[in-house]
């Protein structure tokens, strides 16, 4: 407080200060740029697309690049953030396939023992013999 009693505070700035966003450019615009900084013949003509269009001199390199490739999706807009691998789903696929072959091995061989039990069941109780003679 100050000698007279009033308090001086400082009010924050209501001021919205936006936040700076990536610019995406869809394979429509890219063309367009593209097109028309190929038309460009006279000097300076580049360099003032870009700066109209707020681009660097990089992208039209990229853009080039890319549709000489013919990759239309390159031109496109791409997903940020890391790829995952492409060995990660044959890595689910094995593990899956080796859990079904486990599964399968175990009925397999319960399937083997019940077999062995009846074939000495039928020993035992003489079935073979009779169903031979018949």
């Amino acid at each position: 407080m100050s000698r007279n009693g009033n308090e001086r505070t400082e009010l924050p700035d209501p001021e919205v200060v936006p936040v700076a966003q990536k610019r995406q450019f869809t394979a429509e615009e890219k063309l367009r740029i593209l097109e028309e900084a190929d038309s460009c013949t006279n000097p300076g003509e580049i360099g003032s697309l870009l700066r109209r269009e707020g681009i660097y001199s990089s992208y039209l390199t990229r853009w080039r690049r890319a549709r000489e490739q013919g990759l239309l999706e390159a031109l496109g807009s791409k997903k940020r953030g890391p790829k995952a691998p492409a060995e990660a789903a044959l890595t689910r696929k094995v593990n899956q396939l080796e859990q079904e072959k486990k599964q399968l091995q175990a009925r397999l061989d319960q399937a083997e023992a019940i077999i062995e039990i009846q074939k000495k069941v039928s020993q035992l109780l003489g079935l073979n013999a009779e169903a031979n003679e018949g």
